[in-house]
């Protein structure tokens, strides 16, 4: 890269919610940022005025998608420096009540859609020492029960295994991989289990929800030179919710 040319970030998801913040947050740093979208909607227009050229449509559970995702941002600027998964459905409700059909979707959405955007963005990452951030959810560490949402913690928790392995692996070749893991956030495409949370009272610090441009801060200083010693961490963003 020419000195003082913008890094290349690369963030999936983010039509909305915490992705959009993330690239918004780059874009503002001066990144040149390419955002992802993945079923048209007045979401992705709105990408296309806010991103220009560096747009893409692609469902991250499917290889094919993932790997010219990839082609198309190395097609446009030659390298990757930093890639996001900001990709992830979610679904309440106990485990003996739910779909197999839901149960897979959880996987594939949260766990199995990281493993293909990894292995898809790991070569160009190698290239540029760069960084890989996915995104999980506070208190996986606990690796305990649960009576809401346990079908997506469990995709959670495979995703930071996942993660600290590729970490691991990819450490002799400077490729920094971590997992950011926010709490309760309250955005207008959250989910509705969020505010229930909050009105509990469940957020020590302050007492208030986290907010899209707390957990997009907590991506970009990871992705950024003073986090160069970190990797294969599970940094919470949750203002002390599970402690």
């Amino acid at each position: 890269m020419p000195p003082h040319a913008p890094p290349v970030v690369l963030v999936t998801g983010s039509a909305r919610g915490l992705g959009l913040a993330t690239a918004r947050r780059f874009a503002a740093s001066g990144a040149r940022v390419h955002a992802v979208w993945r079923s048209e909607s007045p979401q992705a227009d709105a990408l296309r005025r806010e991103f220009g050229p560096r747009v893409h449509r692609a469902d991250l559970t499917s290889e094919a998608d993932a790997q010219a995702l990839l082609s198309a941002v190395l097609a446009q600027d030659g390298r990757l420096d930093s890639a996001v998964h900001a990709v992830g459905e979610f679904v309440t409700g106990p485990l003996g009540e739910l779909a197999p059909a839901e149960f897979r979707r959880m996987f594939a959405s949260n766990t199995e859609s990281a493993f293909l955007f990894a292995r898809a963005a790991l070569p160009a990452l190698r290239e540029t020492a760069g960084q890989l951030v996915f995104f999980g959810a506070a208190g996986l560490d606990g690796l305990r029960a649960r009576r809401e949402a346990a079908a997506y913690m469990a995709a959670k928790s495979a995703l930071l295994v996942l993660a600290k392995s590729l970490a691991l692996e990819e450490a002799p070749r400077g490729v920094r991989i971590n997992v950011v893991s926010p709490g309760i956030v309250a955005h207008p495409h959250a989910d509705a289990d969020t505010f229930l949370k909050l009105a509990r009272g469940k957020v020590p610090l302050s007492g208030r929800p986290g907010t899209p441009d707390d957990v997009a801060a907590a991506v970009v200083w990871l992705c950024s030179t003073q986090a160069a010693h970190i990797t294969g961490v599970d940094l919470e963003v949750a203002g002390g919710f599970g402690l």
